[in-house]
């Protein structure tokens, strides 16, 4: 066999996997052998009318069948009814008989690569036999061979038509899970991370400063908090209608990432670990945020996206940069778009941490509005994240 003989061959049959029985197929069950009986009633100059009539009733239950069997359905309706055209040597003149073609449709719309090859050869040996016992008119032939052309590629243009939704379906899927993905790692593992640094400076304070404990409780609380109230607010946005959805944080908001935490006393840390294990921090780096330009001028959807990118910067700085005291989050809107640089004075830690999400999460946002997101070392030590979102990336 060729090789698209082989392809069309090999085809599974039709997904998603079609319904076993609809209410259509009871009318069309009920109403057939009705219009055969009332037909064959009508019209008195066709030959063998009530025997036709007869067959036409006893294969209309093959519609129950015809997507769940489509070629076996289709074989049973097409040798019974040249079986007996055959014998009564003329064709099935009954308009009722064209319900036929509903089972050819259905071997296209639903049958695998066989049942295709097989009906469509069921479909020329029933024409080339009939038309062997009466000779028809040429108007005749390619009248019937239009026909049954026409319903095999209806129904083979649902089929595909139909893929081709399922695809598109499953893409925006994707595209919904990677950005829920994103959504979820840069909130939760934000304030998350904050929670733990806290943790780590109360329990290297715990002995020493009973104050300074409970400043640490209260900022995990704090953070505990915000963290509890953005995942209500992702979860009531999954769960509200297109035009009730929740806000999205836009560049002003990028001022929450700048807050004071408590730095524990000198000789209480860095050098006995903490409740975990580990040592805990020296210190807590700051975060000092400068916005500039005109922020209103930023689209909602893009200005998102720049908090999303500096909110994980500053996590991975935070968790990351080993010895840092400061963390920089500079952002400029100007005629060209949205520059983002978020810089820390530490040690370059986050070059060699674990290789993670955030990173890859934050140059897909800036993919996706035109712009590019880079995290590397900065030349005059630390850790630099640069994103620039250019205005051709979000403007029509």
């Amino acid at each position: 066999m060729t090789s698209p003989v082989r392809a069309l061959w090999d085809a599974p049959a039709a997904v998603p996997a079609p319904p076993r029985r609809v209410w259509r197929d009871w009318v069309l069950v009920s109403v057939i052998p009705a219009l055969a009986v009332v037909e064959a009633s009508v019209r008195t100059d066709v030959p063998w009318r009530w025997l036709w009539a007869v067959v036409l009733t006893g294969l209309a239950s093959t519609l129950l069948w015809r997507r769940s069997r489509p070629f076996t359905m289709l074989a049973i309706a097409f040798a019974v009814g040249t079986t007996v055209g055959l014998a009564t040597a003329g064709d099935p003149q009954l308009y009722t008989t064209a319900y036929f073609l509903i089972l050819l449709y259905a071997v296209f719309r639903w049958g695998s690569g066989r049942a295709m090859l097989g009906g469509g050869a069921l479909v020329v040996i029933g024409m080339l036999l009939t038309f062997l016992a009466t000779p028809p008119e040429p108007a005749d032939i390619i009248g019937g061979v239009a026909v049954a052309v026409t319903t095999s590629t209806l129904g083979l243009a649902v089929r595909w038509r139909r893929r081709a939704r399922t695809r598109e379906l499953e893409q925006v899927r994707l595209l919904e899970r990677e950005q829920l993905a994103r959504d979820l790692h840069d909130t939760v593992a934000h304030h998350v991370s904050a929670i733990a640094i806290q943790a780590q400076a109360g329990s290297a304070v715990a002995a020493t400063d009973p104050g300074a404990t409970m400043q640490v409780l209260r900022a995990i609380e704090a953070e505990a908090t915000r963290t509890l109230r953005e995942m209500r607010a992702m979860v009531g946005v999954l769960r509200a209608p297109d035009d009730a959805l929740a806000p999205t944080p836009g560049l002003a908001d990028i001022r929450a990432l700048e807050r004071t935490v408590p730095t524990p006393p000198p000789g209480a840390a860095g050098a006995s670990p903490g409740a975990s294990g580990r040592v805990a921090p020296a210190a807590t780096p700051a975060v000092v945020v400068r916005l500039g330009g005109d922020l209103d001028s930023v689209p909602p959807t893009v200005a998102a996206a720049v908090f999303r990118i500096a909110q994980e910067a500053v996590t991975n700085a935070r968790r990351h940069a080993r010895g840092a005291t400061r963390i920089e989050v500079g952002v400029d809107v100007d005629a060209d778009g949205v520059r983002l640089e978020v810089r820390d004075d530490g040690g370059g830690a986050a070059s060699v941490a674990p290789p993670g999400y955030g990173i890859t999460g934050m140059r897909e946002r800036a993919a996706l509005l035109g712009g590019t997101c880079e995290a590397g070392p900065a030349p005059g030590g630390g850790w630099v994240v640069a994103a620039t979102l250019p205005r051709a990336g979000w403007t029509p």
